[in-house]
């Protein structure tokens, strides 16, 4: 290996990855969360097809998938340099105000960039030059990140807070069924850290060999394919996440913002297999059992919802399930 990358300088990347993790959930989450502070302000004004709400929570979405760019590429430039990625992160903050989301990210946001010039600076000590202008090319995206946020620090929108009202469907929606949907919420993160970790190791020089002239060939193994089929299977499920995370909000819930159950990665494409269909399998179970709930209370719009979820979920464990006969 070019670089001789040391324990130390390692945990500082994975101290990226914890921070990417943390701002990635927490800015989707705020997003997600927007739709019930919308439910609960009178919007500025009746004419704008948009508010301050929506402008900003667009915003935290394109934040969100941005940073989830920089935790997959930081996962894989540690995988490239000899080491292992992190499947744990910094605990995100939500809040419950427009200046409580401008307020944590300004945090989180200062607190990377302190941690981003020491991996700089220590990168350039090594020689790492691919590395350092990785996180150069971060730094960037995170300084801009800040910037708006210390825009938004001061903002007052014109709205006001009515009486909640109360409806007698509503009074189907128990803290049980509300746990019962955050427990898909914890999956689905769950998921995306699993798969997001495993797509960037199978960047890794090891996975990246060429044992057969077919490989050759096609500039392709089975490491290589599964990582395609990766991508696109954690793509859907940040939407799944930001799915159900919206429909929590909606029903007055709060969401969770750490895995359940911990994400396992494994050492080989076959351990990644075995790890990614039990995965689907406890999602669909339990999603199962969301479905048969929110029918016994009538909650068709989460049901509807969920047998879509569910329907991916499945193709996903088939797709996986495949692999082993290859």
């Amino acid at each position: 290996m070019a670089v001789q990358a040391t324990s130390e300088y390692f945990d500082l990347l994975n101290q990226g990855v914890a921070r990417e993790l943390q701002v990635a959930i927490q800015y989707t989450v705020q997003h997600s969360k927007m739709e019930r502070i919308l439910q609960k302000v009178i919007r500025e004004n009746i004419l704008l097809d948009k508010t301050t709400y929506d402008v900003i929570g667009k915003t935290l979405k394109e934040f969100g998938i941005q940073e989830m760019k920089h935790m997959g590429a930081i996962m894989e430039r540690i995988y490239y340099l000899g080491g292992s990625a992190t499947t744990k992160g910094v605990k995100p903050v939500v809040g419950d105000t427009l200046k409580d989301f401008a307020r944590n990210g300004l945090k989180a946001e200062e607190e990377a960039l302190v941690l981003y010039r020491k991996i700089i600076e220590m990168a350039g000590k090594l020689g790492d030059w691919e590395t350092r202008e990785l996180f150069e090319d971060i730094y960037g995206d995170e300084e801009k990140h800040l910037f708006k946020f210390q825009e938004w620090t001061d903002i007052e929108p014109d709205v006001s807070e009515p009486k909640a009202i109360e409806a007698e469907w509503t009074k189907a929606i128990t803290p049980d069924y509300l746990a019962l949907l955050n427990k898909a919420v914890a999956a689905e993160i769950s998921g995306i850290i699993q798969y997001t970790n495993q797509h960037e190791k199978a960047n890794k020089l090891a996975h990246r060999k060429r044992s057969v002239p077919l490989e050759v060939v096609t500039d392709k193994n089975k490491a290589a394919v599964l990582s395609d089929l990766l991508r696109k299977v954690f793509l859907q499920e940040m939407e799944h996440f930001e799915l159900i995370t919206e429909r929590l909000f909606r029903l007055d819930g709060e969401a969770v913002v750490e895995p359940d159950p911990i994400p396992k990665v494994g050492e080989s494409t076959e351990e990644w297999l075995v790890n990614d269909r039990n995965a689907e399998d406890y999602a669909i179970v339990l999603y199962r059992k969301i479905i048969s709930e929110a029918i016994r209370i009538g909650d068709f719009p989460t049901r509807a919802m969920f047998e879509k979820i569910i329907t991916d979920e499945d193709n996903h464990f088939f797709e996986f399930d495949d692999f082993f006969a290859r």
